[in-house]
């Protein structure tokens, strides 16, 4: 993305993506931005700001797969996403993530 208009959608997206307001939306969709926003063409730009008008708990169960995707969100971002979740969540436990959380209290 090298284009002014570009640039200030990708930030405006990544203010969005880091305070959902739903914690755990925030921690893929923040760090996925960061990492791959970048990367994104002006079509997956668009297609990303589309979940971000999403409801929080919808887009987090389609990230996750435990609700369905509706067809319209079902784009090759929706899978980058999934992607990434999948990869930096793996990352994160692997770096010992939650590693100090005593289920027992």
């Amino acid at each position: 993305m090298t284009d002014d208009r570009e640039q200030t959608r990708l930030a405006r997206a990544r203010f969005r993506a880091w305070r959902r307001g739903f914690r755990e939306a925030d921690l893929v969709l923040g760090p996925f931005v960061d990492s791959v926003g970048p990367s994104l063409s002006a079509a997956e730009l668009g297609a990303f700001e589309a979940l971000l008008d999403a409801d929080d708990y919808a887009l987090y169960g389609w990230i996750t797969g435990t609700v369905p995707t509706p067809d319209e969100h079902e784009t090759p971002v929706m899978g980058k996403i999934r992607d990434f979740m999948r990869d930096h969540v793996a990352a994160a436990v692997a770096e010992g993530a939650g590693s100090g959380f005593d289920v027992r209290a």
